[in-house]
């Protein structure tokens, strides 16, 4: 008997292990994420995926990634309860934390369809305008440096991946791996981070992703 519970135990471990470092794919795209993330010295964690649609366009993918320390603090608190809100809102703390410690949280977009990159830097950034409480000049820092390095594709194709990695020192950006710079500001980092996670999310099937990876039925 107390062999089989140890076998049942072994194997719940297995899983649990495998699920959190497994890729995880968006169903509504076919985009799959790596189950880690390196940006310079740090490794973070995919905490979960989700579409941006504008109508029914599937703009982009978008998965999250963090360190493993602010995924425990969210684990043991309810997706079910007021419908993950109270789950959500402790993971936007947990952020806000971890950049108070310079930590980095990673939001890593790959696009599914193509959009020129006048029109992507400025729908990011007038998603980001009306959750920033610093100067509007910040926003238009990260709106040129968005343009800047997508018009050197061209145009965001399908397949262009696009960085964004917030931290009390500000938001970073990178397109396909090149870096364009930073805007320094941690109220900037602040106000991205809710475009991702705050109720008027840009894309639910993220949040939705998160709750069900990261945190108890």
């Amino acid at each position: 008997m107390l062999l089989s519970c140890y076998r049942v135990v072994l194997l719940i471990a297995f899983f649990l292990a495998g699920r959190s470092e497994s890729a995880m794919v968006d169903s509504a795209t076919g985009i799959d994420f790596k189950p880690t993330f390196t940006s310079g010295n740090a490794t973070s964690s995919l905490f979960g995926v989700g579409v941006r649609k504008k109508g029914p366009l599937k703009i982009y993918s978008v998965g999250l990634y963090c360190s493993e320390k602010v995924k425990e603090s969210i684990s043991s608190l309810s997706r079910s309860v007021d419908k993950g809100r109270k789950a959500l809102d402790a993971l936007r703390d947990g952020l806000n934390k971890e950049e108070e410690e310079a930590q980095t949280t990673t939001f890593l977009l790959e696009m599914n369809f193509k959009v020129g990159a006048e029109k992507m830097a400025t729908a990011i950034a007038d998603s980001v305008a009306p959750r920033h409480k610093g100067p509007s000049a910040e926003v238009d820092e990260l709106k040129e440096l968005i343009f800047k390095g997508v018009a050197e594709k061209g145009a965001a194709v399908k397949g262009t991946k696009i960085q964004f990695d917030c931290s009390s020192k500000g938001v970073g950006v990178a397109v396909d791996n090149n870096e364009q710079g930073t805007v320094e500001s941690g109220d900037l980092s602040t106000a991205f981070c809710d475009v991702f996670l705050d109720e008027k999310a840009v894309s639910p099937a993220l949040q939705k992703s998160i709750l069900e990876n990261c945190c108890a039925p």
